[in-house]
């Protein structure tokens, strides 16, 4: 059980040129029902910093500050982990939202789950001003379930992690292709490090738009899926894990109009797994239907690629 002298938290939030988004992430989080400190590390990444945004209200503070490390997701999160000053630590992303119960929730899980360091909550994928409820399954959260299944309800928005898993888990991977699944690396690793407690109501709202950083960008895509296998070689033992990742990049050839390779690949993604759903969706994609056609019908069921 976490002592309640020790349940502060440093929440860190990478930003990016969306001012008022990142207004509505900061109010979420200093708004939470939780009697214990809460501090905001806000890195500016390549973006100007807005001294504005800094709070110094007793227990509720938010300290400004830059990305000192590779210009991207994952150095601002590194960097702002660096100067967070207490042994919690959460993430939000800019354009998210934590509902109020969310930490309180968190470490109720953590109470009840031995030796756990690290939580999550259930979400609410939000496409056009719908939401869509994603509870995780305690029971798949270990590595093995982690290479079997991305997990998208389990959301670095959601995450609450101890300073002393932090040190074992390793910093977030800034080696990664554009920083894509720079979330699920992490994860895979925390897995290994501890059980990963669950909040199971949806207390954090995810909102997928058009402005997300990586939405449609199928050559880095690509890559970091190739990176991801290279650095998890476990994947290998794992047919139907690898073939959700090369069902991936099938679509995301296909979208880069590489039909060739995207057929190619979903054969490969065929002989791995046979139902792997990915296999019909690459075709299509590949057959000329539009990859951002795909993705949106998707996201409308709180689903991704």
């Amino acid at each position: 059980m976490v002592e309640p002298g020790s349940r502060a938290v440093s929440t860190v939030i990478a930003t990016r040129d969306r001012p008022e988004l990142v207004r509505r992430a900061i109010d979420a989080v200093l708004r939470q029902k939780h009697p214990h400190p809460i501090e905001i590390v806000l890195v500016f990444d390549h973006s100007e910093p807005d001294e504005t945004l800094a709070v110094h209200d007793g227990d509720r503070r938010v300290v400004v500050t830059t990305n000192v490390r590779k210009p991207g997701l994952a150095g601002a999160r590194n960097s702002g982990v660096a100067i967070a000053s207490h042994q919690w630590i959460a993430f939000c992303d800019d354009d998210d939202e934590w509902l109020p119960g969310k930490l309180a929730a968190q470490f109720d899980a953590i109470d009840r789950t031995p030796n756990a360091r690290v939580a999550t909550t259930g979400v609410f994928i939000n496409f056009q001003d719908e939401d869509t409820p994603r509870i995780p399954d305690p029971s798949k959260l270990t590595f093995d379930g982690f290479l079997l299944d991305r997990m998208t309800e389990v959301h670095p928005s959601a995450t609450l992690v101890a300073r002393s898993a932090i040190d074992e888990i390793g910093d977030v991977d800034e080696a990664i292709p554009g920083g894509y699944a720079e979330d699920y690396d992490w994860l895979l690793r925390a897995s290994k490090v501890s059980p990963i407690a669950v909040a199971a109501q949806p207390l954090v709202r995810i909102y997928w738009h058009g402005a997300s950083f990586f939405f449609e960008r199928w050559k880095t895509i690509d890559e970091a899926l190739d990176y991801l296998v290279e650095k998890h070689p476990e994947f290998h033992d794992c047919p139907a894990g690898l073939a959700r990742i090369r069902g991936q990049q099938a679509v995301a050839k296909g979208a880069m109009k590489q039909r060739g390779a995207a057929l190619q690949t979903a054969w490969e993604t065929f002989r791995l797994h046979p139902l792997e759903k990915r296999v019909p969706v690459a075709a299509i994609v590949a057959a000329g239907v539009p990859a951002g056609f795909v993705l949106k019908t998707l996201h409308r069921f709180g689903k991704g690629i």
